[in-house]
């Protein structure tokens, strides 16, 4: 599908690869584009505008890792002004696997409370128009990076979870899928912690290998969000945008 006229919430729009990404959204003439943030960074929804001053750009102050309660009066009010909301992207997420419970909370719990949050809005069982989500995975939720497995782990749950989802789409009437970045060129991947300090170099280990830029990694992200495929498993490495097929080795036949 095409984004003009298109309305998008973007959970913790404002890092490297989302600042990017709202960049390469809004050149797509997005109608509205509603940043949640927990830190507020004028200049960079200044910086955003700019691009294309057509699209309506606002930003709201959001805890990811605040109760669902509190994220349904945030999303409550967005719908009540906007009436609608096209796309709920989420992508908070931290890399320190010395902070166990927080990269838990941020990288999955948050995410799960969001997406529980807004589902009242959009489930077609409560007469609601449907929408589509898309979450940030990675690709360590495929193949994890053994030296943070909490991390990697975290991942591999949005993964699952994002999964469930859209199976159940055919009863919510919400689309769901993830994006997968590969390593990118970020602040996050510059210095990080390793469960256990099991590789104190893991950053620079990693960063001897092929990276992309936050740039190519946003253009790919825009163009998942335009293709909008429920159940779509997304990698996005080294500038490309490719499908990943999920072999299935169980069923629950239910």
């Amino acid at each position: 599908m095409g984004l003009a006229n298109k309305t998008i919430v973007f959970v913790a729009g404002l890092g490297c690869i989302g600042k990017d990404t709202c960049k390469a959204l809004v050149k797509r003439n997005v109608k509205n584009l509603i940043i949640l943030d927990r830190l507020d960074k004028p200049e960079i929804i200044d910086e955003i505008k700019k691009v294309n001053p057509k699209t309506n750009v606002t930003y709201q102050s959001y805890d990811v890792m605040a109760p669902v309660s509190e994220s349904c009066k945030t999303l409550a009010k967005i719908f009540a002004k906007y009436k609608k909301v096209d796309v709920l992207v989420n992508g908070a997420g931290i890399l320190d696997d010395h902070a166990i419970e927080k990269t838990i909370a941020i990288n999955f719990t948050g995410l799960v409370n969001t997406t529980t949050a807004i589902m009242p809005f959009w489930d077609i069982r409560n007469g609601g128009p449907g929408g589509s989500l898309c979450n940030i995975g990675s690709v360590t939720g495929f193949n994890a990076i053994y030296q943070v497995p909490v991390y990697s782990a975290s991942k591999a749950a949005v993964v699952s979870f994002t999964q469930s989802l859209a199976k159940l789409s055919k009863i919510t009437g919400v689309k769901a899928y993830t994006v997968n970045p590969g390593i990118t060129a970020t602040s996050l991947v510059q210095s990080f912690n390793s469960w256990l300090d099991v590789e104190p170099c893991v950053a620079q280990k990693l960063l001897e290998h092929p990276t992309q830029t936050t740039e190519q990694c946003a253009e790919s992200f825009a163009k998942a969000i335009e293709r909008d495929e429920n159940g779509a498993l997304w990698k996005m490495d080294l500038g490309t945008l490719e499908p990943i097929k999920w072999d299935i080795y169980w069923d629950s036949h239910i």
